[in-house]
């Protein structure tokens, strides 16, 4: 059980109620009340408790109440904890199976009961920390078979460089805070980025938003880049039924393949080959960097993303790794 805390403005502790008790045995409780500062059923309350249990009776009790007609019974309660340890189920999982078995009770109801034994995180449940689940790698058979696309937010450079440039205690640097301040700000620019699974070879287009039109565009442009590079699917031939776009934080096969999987929601690491990248991305390019304006790092960027060194492929750019063997130089680069 947590410690509990008095309130900082209350004029009685637990020695301060002994104290009470102590002086209201030969004195009126009025009387003791008044030098205190407290009121007179306050003392009475503490004095009839002493009374009643003693010591334990100037001690804080809880704020539960005795009677809660909607409580989840301990049968329900011990159901969940034994579906929790044996099975290793979600929330969700033991809300379906209790209303199944007719107990209806909500996931969040469960979450909270799981909280309150302990049992809220899966390495809880044994004392090893053992899981029933295994990490399972993405595999991809070949170019093309499972593209990776998802959407990174960054800040907008102002003309001439911002505070990187300048330094933060710059005139440079005030200026824009001023600027901010006032309700004049730079913005975000927004990253759209469609990666290979097998080469890593990545298509990234520099967008001012993630509305569902501008990456339905995005992805149709991707269409038309992947063949010029050696990345054709075995079903790219065939059209399909449907075209949407994902949402920023999913992943997806190729948009014109009949199949689209979105991954688990906050769940990362189903999307890792282009989270993998937006971290390079961030700590190789952009903030590795000083840049003056955004079009400086937008002209800056198809180069890099093309010229980029991969460790699995010897150092070399990740565009080594496909079979039709593509030049690695974009059009229009000296």
């Amino acid at each position: 059980m947590s410690r509990r805390v008095s309130h900082r403005n209350g004029p009685l502790s637990p020695e301060g109620r002994r104290r009470l008790v102590e002086r209201c045995q030969d004195r009126p409780i009025a009387h003791v009340a008044a030098e205190m500062g407290i009121s007179r059923s306050c003392a009475s309350k503490w004095v009839n408790r002493y009374r009643q249990h003693g010591e334990l009776g100037l001690q804080d009790r809880s704020s539960t109440p005795h009677r809660q007609p909607t409580a989840t019974s301990a049968e329900t309660v011990a159901k969940i904890e034994q579906l929790r340890r044996n099975q290793k189920w979600s929330s969700s999982r033991i809300a379906f199976e209790l209303t199944n078995d007719g107990i209806v009770i909500s996931r969040r109801t469960i979450t909270r009961h799981l909280a309150h034994l302990g049992l809220n995180r899966r390495r809880f449940i044994d004392p090893n920390g053992a899981r029933n689940r295994k990490p399972r790698t993405i595999v991809v058979r070949c170019p093309g078979h499972q593209v990776h696309v998802d959407v990174k937010k960054v800040g907008r450079i102002p003309d001439g460089g911002g505070w990187r440039t300048h330094g933060r205690g710059s005139s440079r640097a005030r200026n824009v805070a001023r600027r901010k301040t006032k309700g004049v700000r730079g913005g975000y620019v927004y990253l759209h980025s469609a990666v290979d699974g097998y080469s890593r070879l990545a298509y990234i287009e520099t967008l001012p938003d993630e509305k569902a039109s501008t990456a339905i565009g995005f992805m149709h442009r991707a269409r038309a880049w992947s063949p010029t590079h050696g990345i054709v699917s075995a079903s790219s031939a065939s059209s399909p039924t449907t075209e949407r776009a994902t949402e920023p934080t999913h992943s997806s096969q190729l948009c014109w393949e009949p199949a689209t999987k979105e991954i688990t929601p906050y769940t990362p690491r189903h999307n890792g080959k282009v989270e993998r990248y937006n971290r390079i991305l961030a700590e190789k390019f952009l903030y590795a960097n000083t840049w003056t304006s955004d079009d400086e790092r937008a002209n800056a960027l198809g180069v890099w993303n093309y010229h980029r060194p991969r460790s699995a492929a010897g150092g070399q750019p990740p565009a080594s790794q496909l079979p039709a063997g593509v030049t690695n130089v974009i059009s229009g680069y000296n």
